[in-house]
Formats: structure tokens, C-alpha cells, sequence
């Protein structure tokens, strides 16, 4: 997931969302780099994602469908809200999870 996470940032680091709307390869991993995220936070329990309670884990558990099932919905420029807003503090909270097992004992 944080590889995912900084997939997005290093390549879109510096492009506007004209430069995304105009790069078709670009677009797609973005999109499948999105699909990765939602899809692998499904596996967190819940109990960890309060850990992070201000990130809206239930649109990014469902942004993965929308990408998986009705592409003919995807909208470049709320994609690009997602990454320009949303990627960054999603990868602090998964961060912190990370942290926060790694701090658990191990049984």
C-alpha cells in the first residue's frame, strides 16, 4: 500500500491535471495504483483504522469498485482531487498503522 502511495506522489510530482489528462499511461497506473490502496485496505481490521479517524476509509475501500466495475464513471479531475488531497495523509495514517503493529507483541 506504500508502495502504491508513493507511486502516486513521485509521478505525479510537479504534473497538473492537464498533464494527467493528457497522459494516457500515466492515467491508468494512477488508477490501478488506486485500485491497490482500496483493495488492501479492506484487509485492515477495523479496529487499527481508528487509529486514523479523520481519513475517509469507507470511500477508499469503494473508490476500487468504481475503478473495477463502472470505468465509464471515472472523472479525471476527481481522481486528481484524490491524489493532489487525499494520497498524502492517507500514506501518514497507513504509516502510523504500520507503526502501531510493529509496536504490538508478537504472539
Amino acid at each position: 500500500m506504500l508502495e502504491a502511495i508513493d507511486g502516486i506522489e513521485t509521478h505525479t510530482a510537479g504534473k497538473s491535471l492537464g498533464d494527467f489528462e493528457r497522459d494516457w499511461l500515466l492515467r491508468l497506473a494512477i488508477q490501478r495504483a488506486l485500485e491497490i490502496i482500496s483493495e488492501a485496505t479492506r484487509h485492515i481490521p477495523d479496529e487499527l483504522l481508528t487509529i486514523a479517524p479523520d481519513v475517509p476509509w469507507k470511500q477508499i475501500r469503494g473508490i476500487g469498485n468504481i475503478l473495477r466495475h463502472e470505468y465509464h464513471r471515472i472523472a479525471d479531475d476527481v481522481i486528481w482531487v484524490v491524489v493532489t488531497e487525499h494520497i498524502t495523509p492517507l500514506g501518514v495514517a497507513v504509516a502510523a498503522i504500520k507503526r502501531h503493529i510493529g509496536d504490538e507483541p508478537q504472539a
